[in-house]
């Protein structure tokens, strides 16, 4: 695993350093979304609503909708000067019975690797969870923003679950269970007694993510069944013609061109023809060219501006 971020978790005067890694993964099967006609990838285009101009990332800012039509934008400057905890610090903020946290708040999970040097505090402050039977709310901030976390031992490891802000987590308001409902004796003994039968000890083991097994079955049915689609190059990684540039290739034949004198207008044209390649040596390409006028050698294939943007 790789770890994500380091610092220490601090309580009274004890402070633990430590590494962060993501305690969970995503197995989901993800897709691309192709063109059907032909395979190709479907770009998402960033783009201005006003003037349809299209967008860099650096033209992009953050703005928040104040009503009425009206906007605020907000700078780098702006989040910079807000209240956030230490960035390399796990602040301990208070000890809780751990069956007080409710599992609803439970967001993202992440363990804690303690650093050689923090061994033993990290195992005093295990040990010390362990015995009191606590959970301790703590503080940290992760990309950038400050989060509200639990921090609790699960298989002699301390593991950082960051929890939701309480007016984060809806409500159930269903006006239906306020009516009376009258449930006889025999019918909720009848319900304990189903639920005793179905008991048993929690192994996650014992279950399968049945509907992820049969999607890629049948992926890998239609792969093996040849059911494939290999989409045509993208033109924008190509010299015009369709062939995908070898920009090694040709940097050297360029480089060779103008060692034998051929200039930078030679170069540009030897590096055109390599991206072209059409199965020729590049030794006998580059005398082929060599022996060509260069005047009109130039004039036949292209301008000498436009040739060296394209070998660019």
């Amino acid at each position: 695993m790789r770890a994500m971020w380091s610092g220490v978790v601090a309580f009274g005067l004890v402070s633990v350093p430590v590494k962060l890694y993501a305690a969970t993964e995503d197995h989901d099967v993800h897709f691309h979304q192709v063109h059907t006609a032909d395979g190709g990838r479907v770009k998402m285009v960033r783009t201005c609503s006003i003037d349809g101009e299209k967008l860099e990332l650096s033209e992009i800012s953050s703005a928040f909708d104040v009503g009425g039509g009206e906007m605020v934008v907000m700078s780098q400057a702006d989040f910079e000067g807000l209240p956030v905890a230490g960035k390399d610090e796990i602040e301990v903020v208070e000890f809780v019975p751990a069956d007080q946290v409710d599992p609803v708040l439970f967001d993202r999970s992440y363990y804690l690797e303690p650093e050689p040097r923090g061994l033993k505090p990290y195992v005093l402050l295990r040990e010390a969870l362990q015995r009191t039977d606590r959970t301790a709310l703590v503080r940290v901030v992760l990309r950038t923003k400050s989060q509200l976390a639990a921090l609790r031992v699960r298989d002699d490891v301390l593991v950082l679950q960051t929890l939701l802000w309480p007016d984060e987590v809806r409500a159930a308001d269903f006006p239906v269970l306020a009516g009376a409902t009258d449930v006889r004796t025999q019918e909720i003994a009848m319900a304990e007694s189903l639920v005793e039968s179905l008991s048993g000890d929690f192994d996650p083991r014992a279950y399968r993510d049945e509907y992820r097994e049969a999607l890629v079955a049948v992926i890998d049915a239609k792969a093996a069944g040849g059911a494939t689609t290999v989409p045509a190059p993208d033109p924008a990684s190509t010299d015009g013609g369709g062939v995908v540039l070898d920009l090694m290739e040709a940097l050297r034949e360029s480089v060779a061109r103008c060692r034998d004198g051929g200039g930078a207008a030679g170069s540009s044209t030897g590096a055109r023809r390599s991206a072209s390649s059409n199965g020729a040596p590049a030794k006998k390409r580059a005398t082929a060219a060599k022996k060509a006028p260069a005047k009109k050698s130039v004039a036949k294939k292209a301008p000498a501006k436009k040739t060296s943007r394209r070998s660019a």
